[in-house]
């Protein structure tokens, strides 16, 4: 993998192999922290990326939000990656602070899926194991089946309703058709399902109907389920009250 410093208009065909980042990022963040702000870090890049093992940027930025005299009213970090236990001690103050959340994504509940997609990526129970490490630690965290990859789905989710106690918010696997900017689905992993009798995973009818599923499957003990951008918005709440319910209601169905 390279790294680069800045991000150019046609790099979304290149995703993955390399990272970005800013090495004044804590910096620049403690300078602009105010208390009316809710951070989402980050809905596109893992911040536990392997890269941080050996650039360290998430430990200065999340000192900078443990020490601002004007912390933020609300901090998410979305990651896949156990290396956050690394710096369970600044979560652990973070939390006494603010409103802090770790959304944990776990995509499938087949390791064979999750080495063909994801090859340099934690292994599923280690993923889980991180996930019990943070909530024994004190630390609120929710499940993200994101991206959504083959699985037993109904399965997938009961373990992420046993394991968390908020939102379970998932996104599909997505491609350009689909989804017009961002992050997408590439050609490789398209091949990928082609090969191995995937397709599926990849039509908007059949992602549809799965999450609809999925919502009433944890509809029928009481939870919440979502996707999208409402579904990752229930993260960045500074609290679990009612308006979460009614932001659920308007959810939009489609894709």
């Amino acid at each position: 993998m390279r790294f680069q410093g800045g991000l150019k208009p046609d790099d979304w065909a290149h995703w993955g192999q390399w990272t970005t980042y800013k090495s004044n990022a804590a910096t620049l963040l403690a300078r602009d922290l105010r208390s009316d702000q809710i951070i989402y870090c980050s809905p596109l890049t893992d911040p536990y990326q392997p890269a941080e093992a050996e650039f360290g940027l998430m430990r200065g930025i999340l000192t900078a939000v443990a020490e601002a005299v004007r912390p933020p009213a609300a901090f998410v970090i979305q990651t896949r990656g156990p290396l956050i236990l690394r710096d369970l001690d600044l979560l652990t103050q973070i939390a006494r602070r603010i409103t802090l959340r770790v959304s944990f994504s776990v995509t499938t509940d087949r390791e064979d899926v999750r080495r063909i997609f994801e090859p340099h990526c934690a292994p599923i129970e280690d993923r889980w194991h991180t996930i019990r490490a943070l909530r024994e630690a004190g630390i609120p965290v929710a499940v993200t089946l994101a991206p959504l990859l083959p699985s037993n789905p109904e399965a997938l989710l009961d373990r992420a309703l046993a394991a968390t106690t908020g939102p379970v918010v998932a996104d599909p696997l997505h491609v350009r058709e689909v989804k017009r900017s961002g992050a997408t689905t590439r050609e490789p992993a398209r091949a990928i399902c082609r090969r191995y009798g995937w397709e599926e995973w990849l039509h908007p009818a059949f992602q549809a109907q799965l999450l609809e599923d999925l919502r009433v499957q944890a509809a029928r003990v009481d939870r919440l389920f979502a996707w999208g951008p409402v579904g990752f918005g229930l993260l960045a709440r500074t609290s679990d009250g009612p308006e979460i319910i009614r932001e659920q209601n308007r959810t939009d169905r489609s894709l």
